[in-house]
């Protein structure tokens, strides 16, 4: 299975590429199992939606789990956040 992981606000923040998940940079992060996501240690830390196709969106929950828009990141340091 080949697609992209988008978190809860709409922002691609992974590549799934068979049972294994990377950043946008293609730095290995995850393994996945069907819906589960594994830290490479083997811990499970989270799901994505059971969602068909090559688009799997996060819940916010989960979002935690992945870097996301670093532009935003940007911003939120130079706010003071």
């Amino acid at each position: 299975m080949a697609g992209n992981i988008f978190n809860s606000k709409g922002i691609h923040v992974a590549i799934v590429h068979g049972s294994e998940i990377f950043d946008l940079t293609g730095k290995k992060l995850y393994n996945l199992r069907g819906v589960n996501i594994y830290r490479l240690s083997g811990e499970l830390v989270g799901h994505l939606s059971d969602a068909r196709g090559s688009e799997r969106r996060l819940d916010r929950f989960t979002d935690r789990l992945f870097p996301g828009d670093p532009a935003c990141r940007e911003r939120s340091v130079k706010k003071g956040k």
